[in-house]
């Protein structure tokens, strides 16, 4: 198997190394025996650290993005697909864009966008998503490739949180009761991003034949009590593994533990595929991009450069 963090071809020789960070226990899904709950559990561990110390973001920004790396990873382990689903942001806020996405096998990548001037403006060190994106949207995409049907969902940014907005998307877009809880904060060990997802289960499956609609209700508040309970520090301590999070949590409910899946850094951008989006260009368009006879190009995601010689480029013919 391919390792995501390494380059995607053989003339990728220049480009500088990339974290090779995996996290076997990364998404740790459980449900509660007879009753109508299931969840999953993400703890980013090191890979928060990883992804978030490629870009040199305030403080804030780079909490809104862990939480965002951790939200995605949870949605996305949800699915049955092949290729990524994205969460993305977009704002008037002083983080205009926030992007986060996670590929079927579990690779992980993300950015925040950052207005220098408005986050000035906003003066806040524990700012939430909805000071810090503003008005806008907020979209879930699940992208299989070219051929494949594409599917997004887009809800407007409202909620102080981005579990509320996240939770907003739920009530307006989808069948299915869920509930998000999110924590992501520099600890001693680095940055760190958890979180918690709880879906209340469709139909019968799974559930107690002989439990009724009004047990079911009271299971699945039940569930959301106790997981209110959850303390950020519990969330982010490294110490403290997934299933004895969980079990402090759900252990009289009857939890069964899921096999768990790792995440690992991944970053897709290769000198191939930025080479190819400049032969889209025309001559004139390139030669502006030309310095020193070289034009750059820097990966957003994983803020690493790429070089390439102005006569090695050939352009798009135009007519």
């Amino acid at each position: 198997m391919t390792d995501p963090t390494l380059p995607h071809a053989p003339h990728d020789h220049d480009r500088p190394p990339v974290p090779n960070v995996t996290v076997p226990q990364g998404v740790q899904p459980f449900h509660l025996r007879d009753k109508p709950v299931r969840g999953r559990l993400i703890r980013l561990g090191e890979l928060a650290e990883a992804l978030l110390s490629r870009h040199n973001n305030p403080d804030v920004v780079k909490k809104l993005t862990a939480q965002a790396l951790a939200l995605t990873a949870g949605l996305a382990t949800a699915l049955k697909f092949n290729g990524s689903f994205s969460l993305q942001g977009k704002g008037d806020g002083a983080v205009p864009m926030l992007l986060a996405d996670c590929t079927d096998s579990g690779t992980l990548r993300g950015y925040a966008r950052v207005d220098e001037d408005k986050l000035t403006l906003l003066n806040g060190a524990d700012a939430e998503a909805g000071a810090l994106l503003g008005s806008g949207y907020l979209a879930f995409t699940v992208d299989q490739g070219p051929g494949m049907d594409r599917y997004q969902g887009i809800v407007a940014l409202e909620g102080e949180t981005l579990a509320e907005m996240t939770g907003h998307y739920f009530e307006t877009s989808e069948q299915l009761a869920s509930r998000v809880w999110l924590a992501a904060g520099h600890t001693p060990a680095g940055w760190r991003g958890t979180a918690l997802i709880l879906e209340r289960v469709a139909g019968e499956g799974g559930i107690d034949p002989l439990m009724n609609d009004a047990e079911q209700d009271d299971a699945w508040e039940t569930a959301l009590i106790l997981a209110s309970t959850l303390k950020e520090e519990e969330m982010l301590d490294d110490s403290l593994a997934p299933e004895q999070l969980l079990y402090r949590l759900f252990h009289a409910e009857g939890l069964v533990l899921g096999r768990p899946r790792p995440l690992s850094y991944g970053c897709r951008c290769s000198r191939a595929r930025l080479s190819s989006v400049l032969e889209g260009f025309g001559d004139e368009d390139l030669d502006e991009m030309t310095q020193s006879g070289e034009i750059s190009m820097t990966c957003e995601f994983c803020n690493t450069t790429f070089r390439f010689a102005r006569d090695e480029v050939k352009g798009a013919s135009r007519h």
